[in-house]
């Protein structure tokens, strides 16, 4: 019925009297339909009260622990060609073993006698130096020689010097005698001439007088000539004493010279000898560096550069290896945002690629085939991502990684931080919201040996 009458029958019938009518209205329907739902609006109300771990994830690779651990390529430090491959792709090598031979592309390397000419150099060289030092020696002797001679020499007329100085002095009282004598000899021929004219001497004692006037007069002028030629001497004399100083100091100047200008060359023949020795040793390391090796126990991965007769440059890497023996890690990247809630020795989960996995990100205890890691570094630098490096080390207290990974395999990691309610974590989901800022408590670090993440 549409109830559009405005005389409603239904009100003035009772249709529940009737048969039909008891069996309609009387009717329930959707009754499992109903208690489906009452119990699961129940149960849905009872989930939202259940806890839920915020967590952080991210995506990244295997690699190693350590830096020595990771695969690297081999260089050649030198430009060259390749002669020789001494391995394969996958083979084992040990530290030290050959793995290929090169053969030099520069031409002042082409010399196979190239170390026994540069020893022959080196040894012509020293010689030089010892020949220089011989000669300094045999100058250091000349000039000692030269030194003691003018010692002797200026001693000697020294000497000479002083017997010109002394016979001046005595030339000088023989000359002064004189001079006495020609004054007394002056007196007594006056005297003389005097007794002579009055009558008292004769005139022989007069020319007697006169005649011993002029020898006395003589004797001065030869004591005279004495004195000055005395003094003449010792001008001599030191005038011979500068001139063996200026001739000795040439000499010995000269040979001073000749001493330095040996040694200098001497010096410039040790300079020349070291710059031999030291291209010596460059061609012998550079002589082992034409045999590229194992740096350490590993595997072959590839060869970058195959063939032969292939030419490189210096610092061309050639082959790539893989270390022995290593330990995993996981390289994972988060976002900027996410990096304030990362600490240290904080745990994560890991799932690797090929490892079937059935994930609960916000229940890790329910969560099969993912193992235990714990963070070791977080990088201080942005990467070209533009997302954030954090290195995971294995969780020694949760199972063992398996041992079939291999480095270079992909990675899913998630970090766990607080626990939640579900409803609180789907009201922040709904939010876009960031998880809360947490920061590692310090007795739950003591007690599991981690960071575990709390408010």
């Amino acid at each position: 019925m549409l109830n559009i009458s405005n005389n409603q029958l239904h009100k003035k019938v009772d249709l529940t009297a009737f048969k039909s009518g008891k069996n309609i209205f009387n009717k329930q329907y959707y009754k499992f339909l109903n208690k489906f739902l009452f119990a699961f609006a129940a149960m849905l109300l009872i989930v939202l009260f259940l806890p839920w771990t915020q967590n952080i994830s991210g995506n990244g690779i295997v690699t190693t622990l350590t830096l020595e651990q990771r695969p690297q390529d081999i260089q050649s430090q030198i430009p060259g060609r390749i002669e020789q491959w001494f391995v394969r792709e996958g083979d084992f090598v040990e530290k030290g073993d050959t793995i290929l031979r090169i053969s030099e592309v520069k031409s002042d390397y082409f010399d196979d006698r190239l170390i026994e000419r540069t020893n022959d150099q080196i040894n012509a060289k020293k010689s030089a130096v010892d020949a220089y030092d011989e000669k300094v020696a045999a100058l250091q002797r000349q000039t000692i020689a030269l030194t003691e001679e003018r010692a002797l020499k200026t001693a000697q007329t020294k000497n000479k010097l002083l017997q010109a100085k002394l016979k001046v002095q005595s030339d000088s009282i023989g000359f002064e005698a004189a001079k006495t004598n020609i004054k007394i000899a002056e007196r007594q021929y006056l005297r003389t001439e005097t007794l002579q004219k009055e009558g008292i001497f004769a005139v022989k004692d007069v020319e007697e007088k006169r005649l011993k006037l002029q020898e006395t007069q003589a004797n001065l002028i030869t004591k005279e000539n004495s004195v000055l030629a005395a003094k003449n001497e010792v001008l001599n004399a030191q005038l011979e004493l500068s001139r063996i100083a200026a001739s000795f100091a040439d000499k010995i100047s000269k040979a001073q010279s000749d001493m330095y200008t040996a040694k200098s060359s001497g010096y410039d023949a040790k300079v020349q000898v070291s710059k031999l020795e030291n291209s010596n040793s460059n061609y012998k390391v550079r002589s082992s560096l034409l045999y590229i090796t194992a740096p350490q126990n590993g595997f072959i991965n590839k060869a970058i550069k195959g063939g032969i007769g292939g030419a490189f440059k210096e610092g061309e890497s050639l082959v790539g290896i893989m270390p022995e023996k290593y330990d995993l890690a996981v390289e994972t990247f988060v976002r900027p945002i996410d990096l304030p809630l990362l600490h240290l020795d904080e745990k994560v989960r890991v799932q690797f690629d090929g490892w079937p996995a059935i994930i609960f990100s916000g229940w890790p205890n329910v969560s099969y085939g993912t193992y235990g890691a714990r963070v070791i570094a977080i990088e201080r630098f942005i990467s070209d991502n533009g997302k954030y490096r954090v290195l995971l080390a294995p969780d020694e207290s949760d199972h063992t990684w398996p041992t079939a990974i291999r480095v270079g395999s992909g990675a899913k990691t998630i970090a766990l931080l607080e626990d939640v309610p579900i409803w609180f974590e789907l009201w922040r989901q709904l939010n876009s919201f960031p998880p809360n800022y947490y920061q590692p408590s310090s007795s739950e670090k003591e007690k599991n040996g981690s960071t575990k993440i709390k408010e």
